[in-house]
């Protein structure tokens, strides 16, 4: 039940329900090491639960899950130090510069003080950031904020990347830089899980689960399930697999 030993990620009839309704209903997928990993749904669907689950910060009500060897119900405190997360909100300090934020993050996921000024530097380096390191985090523009938040979330050198509609709000050219940088991280061995609802960035995954009301819908890499979805219909892409599946009427 645990998955092939390649999965860094393995769920097994996940679900979390609050009170009388059921947010995610026994769900159940797996990822493995290195993948760029899309989970696609409408508002509403189970998305950020289930990675919240995933993330070790909210508790399942019931099912199997591991992440990163941890198990989800018991070792949230394991998880959290092998993950990054990027929230689909802005999450770091907007009174903070981006120097502060960083040193501050470093802290929290207790990377070693010899480490601290390589670690500064790769990443502002990395998100272009050196010019404004000192300048307050809420005067930047929101492209730059997220590439501060994506810095931050790698500070650590984690597994796993949980990435929760990371460029809802910013403009194309840096959605584009956003996307290469994910696939140079997937790369170096990062698993990247992500959630967009943009399906042209979707087709950077190498696998895809739709979810739906809380029930996964289809799985599958972007073009095996538009040839499943639309299989007379050669010019179909994911926007209209998207629309077909989600918009309620039965598949």
């Amino acid at each position: 039940m645990t998955g092939s030993g390649s999965d860094v990620v393995y769920v097994k009839d996940l679900e979390k329900r609050f009170g009388r309704f059921v947010a995610v209903d026994k769900i159940s997928f797996s990822v493995k090491k290195g993948e760029v990993f899309g989970f696609l749904g409408p508002n509403g669907a189970g998305k950020s639960t289930t990675i919240r689950m995933l993330c070790g910060i909210i508790t399942p009500t019931s099912g199997y899950g591991r992440v990163a060897g941890h198990d989800i119900f018991s070792e949230a405190e394991g998880i959290k130090h092998s993950i990054g997360y990027m929230s689909q909100k802005f999450s770091l300090y907007e009174d903070l510069t981006p120097f502060e934020n960083i040193r501050f993050y470093l802290g929290v996921y207790e990377v070693p003080p010899e480490q601290w000024k390589d670690r500064i530097e790769w990443v502002l380096d990395m998100t272009r950031l050196h010019d404004v390191r000192d300048r307050i985090t809420r005067e930047l523009p929101p492209g730059w904020r997220q590439r501060l938040a994506l810095g931050c979330a790698l500070l650590h050198r984690p597994e796993i990347l949980f990435l929760d509609e990371p460029t809802s709000g910013v403009d194309p050219i840096t959605r584009r830089h956003f996307w290469e940088f994910i696939d140079h991280l997937a790369g170096e061995g990062v698993t990247v899980f992500v959630t967009t609802h943009y399906m042209d960035e979707a087709r950077n995954c190498e696998r895809i689960v739709m979810i739906n009301e809380g029930k996964i819908v289809v799985t599958g890499s972007p073009s095996k399930i538009v040839g499943e979805v639309f299989p007379d219909t050669p010019e179909a892409d994911l926007n209209d697999v998207f629309i077909e599946l989600m918009s309620g009427r039965d598949s």
